[in-house]
């Protein structure tokens, strides 16, 4: 009697639950600001408020990131100004995040050969092609004493350019940049005598009939070097 009682209560609750559906009413909404958000067009004007305090400075739905954020993707800040003492304090006390294990093999000089090597020459002692055609002129050799570069000093001339050099912050991100540092420095390295060839390192790409490869890199950047150096 007991079962039979249960199984009836059951029934009912199922058949009270069945009879509050109305396919052309949708069901209740306990959290209706979850299902149906307010939308909000980029520049319309919108007044919003939490815990009674406006929270749209400019009266508009679009507004300014805050203070020191990033975005998705960019570029990480880089505390040191574009200025002498910005460079000398560089020079000085910034060094390479990278661990060896996340230095690439190759990919430093692949980035060279690209970005680098045209006017700083394979070796990096300043005797690129555009040099060599007279295209630009002034190009320092890496084991230069009076400059005595750093790993510093060479992140910062990338990310600012220097003099007739313009900057590639925009070509390079974080991690490509100190790849290229750290090709650079392995490059003066060996005009100091003090490293290995570099012939077993360079990229793949850069095997082969460099000349060739020179003549078309030159082609097509000697006009921006030559804007960079006026």
């Amino acid at each position: 009697m007991k079962s039979i009682f249960k199984i009836a209560i059951v029934l009912m609750v199922f058949a009270s639950v069945v009879s509050c559906k109305k396919d052309s009413r949708p069901n209740y909404q306990f959290m209706p600001n979850m299902y149906e958000s307010v939308g909000y067009e980029a520049y319309q004007e919108a007044e919003v408020y939490v815990d009674d305090e406006q929270v749209l400075s400019n009266n508009m739905e679009a507004q300014i990131p805050a203070e020191g954020a990033i975005p998705r993707g960019g570029h990480m800040p880089y505390d040191f100004e574009d200025s002498a003492a910005g460079y000398d304090l560089a020079k000085a006390t910034l060094d390479s995040p990278l661990s060896k294990d996340q230095i690439g093999e190759f990919e430093g000089g692949q980035l060279y050969d690209i970005y680098c090597g045209i006017c700083h020459g394979k070796n990096g002692n300043g005797q690129g092609l555009l040099v060599k055609r007279e295209k630009i002129l002034g190009v320092p050799s890496y084991d230069d004493a009076g400059r005595a570069i750093t790993s510093g000093s060479i992140y910062h001339v990338i990310y600012y350019g220097k003099n007739a050099m313009g900057a590639y912050k925009n070509q390079l991100d974080e991690n490509e940049r100190w790849q290229v540092v750290d090709y650079v420095m392995s490059l003066k390295a060996e005009l100091e005598g003090k490293g290995g060839s570099k012939e077993d390192d360079k990229s793949p790409a850069a095997d082969g009939d460099d000349t060739a490869t020179d003549e078309q890199n030159a082609d097509a950047t000697s006009q921006d070097a030559m804007a960079q150096t006026n």
